[in-house]
């Protein structure tokens, strides 16, 4: 009797559920793999790439040009006042390559154009264009009558001075108060006291004046282009360089 009742309650421990014991973890579904979206994930992370490699190539895409390093006045050639720089290439501006630089120096600005300007191809021109509100005078200087280095850009005041050598006088009393006349206008206030040189040709070449005069093409204010051009006919002016060169 106490044998049948053992094997019973063995068998009633066997049959009973295994309960966890504490501490132990059920076991995880497997986890469903998207391969699509990791595809996806892949494509923008090479697009990013592409693109970030795009703008440093496109950022060290550049071209060498010309810039001004001083003022360069209307009718002006740039000579040596340039520079080359690297800047962006940029189709929608006709920058001057530098090695085009040459060239431009050929070329006469069309108006004043400031230190640190980048070139473009609009600002020069075989001539100057006048600006609004001033006009270009040509004077026949001789030697004395001009400062000796005379550049274009230079800013001069031009006096009257009496002309004693004039002969279109028989009459010498005549020309000497014409002379007197004249010296009196100079000794005050300029004719011009602000025009700037926008010439100045090689003397030797130019078979058009005597060797001992200068042609010098000032700019002047409209308003005082008409005394100027009076005394340049008659002789009569002389160029001093002042302060703003």
């Amino acid at each position: 009797m106490k044998i049948q009742e053992r094997t019973g309650a063995g068998n009633s421990r066997s049959s009973a559920p295994v309960q966890p014991t504490m501490g132990e973890r059920l076991p995880s579904p497997p986890r469903e793999r998207k391969p699509a979206l990791a595809a996806l994930a892949v494509l923008l992370i090479l697009v990013g790439a592409l693109g970030a490699t795009m703008l440093v190539l496109r950022a060290g895409d550049r071209i060498e040009v010309v810039k001004v390093t001083a003022e360069i006045q209307a009718g002006e050639s740039v000579g040596g006042k340039v520079k080359s720089v690297l800047v962006a290439d940029d189709a929608g501006v006709n920058y001057i390559p530098w090695t085009q630089v040459d060239t431009l120096r050929k070329l006469k600005a069309k108006s004043t154009i400031y230190a640190g300007t980048l070139v473009i191809g609009e600002m020069f021109g075989t001539e100057a264009s006048v600006p609004a509100g001033k006009a270009v005078v040509g004077l026949s200087l001789k030697e004395g009558q001009y400062p000796e280095g005379i550049e274009v850009g230079d800013l001069v005041a031009a006096y009257q001075v009496g002309n004693n050598t004039s002969a279109n006088s028989g009459d010498k009393t005549d020309s000497g108060s014409t002379g007197s006349s004249g010296s009196a206008g100079g000794a005050g206030t300029p004719i011009v006291d602000d025009a700037r040189v926008t010439k100045v040709p090689d003397g030797s070449a130019d078979s058009t004046i005597s060797s001992t005069n200068q042609r010098v093409t000032v700019t002047v204010d409209e308003s005082d282009a008409a005394a100027l051009a009076r005394a340049a006919a008659a002789n009569e002016v002389a160029l001093v360089k002042v302060p703003g060169n």
